[in-house]
């Protein structure tokens, strides 16, 4: 079931997140997460020796079983691009998960209590990085309207953040999940590529791979994630030749089984008050028609239900990634924060999903899912009574 939100439009023109300032204190945080990635192996593991005993005061034989956790999540973290499961650095990831582990020895709890709380995180962590990042599961979704003809049901698939690195085991059973739905039209709200890899060749192989896969008698279309994970000259050579179309600030109207409906693909550059009047120009005209909008990032959704929009597909939150119990996700790099952090809402005449996604992100962060597995969304449309 939809969940009915109140959200208030949000005037972001002036949010510290968006400011030049903001850009330049994040730049040297992300290349600290990514300093690691450069340490020799054999240096990195001495690091995590030291990490381990200055974890370990008070009960130095402690620092040897601390250490081997640690060279255990590193070792995980390593053989994952060997064996074709993700391709991030293990070192960055390996000291995310390091960090946390010195922090639990320094519990005043027993050393069996200590011990176990460990191996719980080693469990978990195997869980995270080897099991659920590649355990797609099928959303249904069912939406009616009075704008649509009833009888005459269209369906479609929604993709988002498929974050390519290489073509793995999960990219393959997209484009399976995909072959056997047989959407009539698929609809990709962004981030194509991880933004690790944006300007690596064999990344962008991998890309056309999976988008010349895909197809639907309405056709496939998407739109951009951003900059950082899709410059316009990289995109524009992806989508070339395919039988992929790029929406950019555009609207085509469709025509299947007699339903007529309209899909709306707006660029993004992550600031709702520069989208606006792009979607109002877009808009400008026959608004009698269903309206689907495909948009990365639910930020702009207050927006769309003014506007008139019907149905919003988009992206970018991946759900959090990482979700705790009773809490949700941890973080979304949503401007609402967790107001749309996943799945759908109805914001008055609109209504909105956002996808947990296929893939994960990049950069020195660990390449996890923790109950938040990826999803394909198949969308059956329909008429209602007026």
């Amino acid at each position: 079931m939809p969940r009915s939100v109140r959200v208030r439009r949000r005037d972001f023109s002036r949010h510290w997140a968006l400011s030049p300032l903001a850009k330049r204190a994040g730049r040297p945080l992300v290349r600290a997460l990514e300093l690691p990635a450069a340490v020799p192996a054999p240096v990195f593991v001495l690091m995590l020796g030291l990490l381990a005993l200055g974890a370990s005061v008070g009960r130095r034989p402690w620092a040897l079983g601390l250490w081997l956790f640690m060279v255990t999540d590193w070792a995980m973290l390593a053989l994952l691009p060997r064996l074709g499961r993700s391709f991030g650095s293990p070192q960055p990831a390996a000291m995310t998960l390091a960090l946390p582990r010195a922090a639990l020895a320094l519990l005043p709890v027993p050393l069996l209590f200590a011990a176990s709380l460990q191996v719980v995180g080693s469990a978990l962590a195997f869980y995270a990085l080897w099991i659920e990042p590649h355990r797609i599961t099928l959303t249904r979704e069912t939406l009616r309207s009075p704008k649509l003809r009833s009888g005459a049901p269209v369906c479609i698939l929604h993709l988002g953040d498929l974050h390519v690195e290489r073509v793995t085991a999960r990219e393959r059973q997209v484009v399976q999940l995909v072959e056997s739905l047989r959407p009539d039209l698929v609809l990709f709200s962004g981030d194509l590529m991880n933004v690790s890899y944006v300007r690596d060749p064999k990344t962008h192989e991998a890309c056309r791979w999976v988008l010349a896969r895909l197809s639907g008698p309405l056709g496939v279309y998407l739109v951009s994630g951003g900059s950082a994970t899709a410059p316009e000259e990289v995109l524009s050579e992806l989508v070339a030749g395919l039988p992929v179309r790029w929406l950019r600030d555009r609207r085509v109207t469709l025509e299947h089984r007699g339903q007529t409906f309209d899909v709306v693909g707006l660029d993004c550059t992550h600031k709702p008050f520069l989208e606006r009047p792009r979607l109002e120009a877009v808009l400008a005209g026959d608004r009698k028609r269903f309206t689907i909008l495909l948009y990365h990032t639910p930020d702009l959704a207050p927006d769309a239900a003014e506007l008139g929009v019907d149905l919003m597909l988009s992206g970018h939150t991946h759900g959090g990634q990482v979700r705790l119990p009773l809490f949700g996700a941890v973080f979304t790099s949503s401007l609402y924060g967790k107001a749309f952090e996943m799945g759908r809402y109805q914001l008055d005449g609109l209504t909105l999903y956002v996808t947990r996604g296929i893939g994960m992100e990049g950069s020195g962060a660990p390449r996890v899912r923790f109950l938040c597995p990826p999803e394909i969304v198949l969308w059956e449309l329909d008429g209602s009574p007026t």
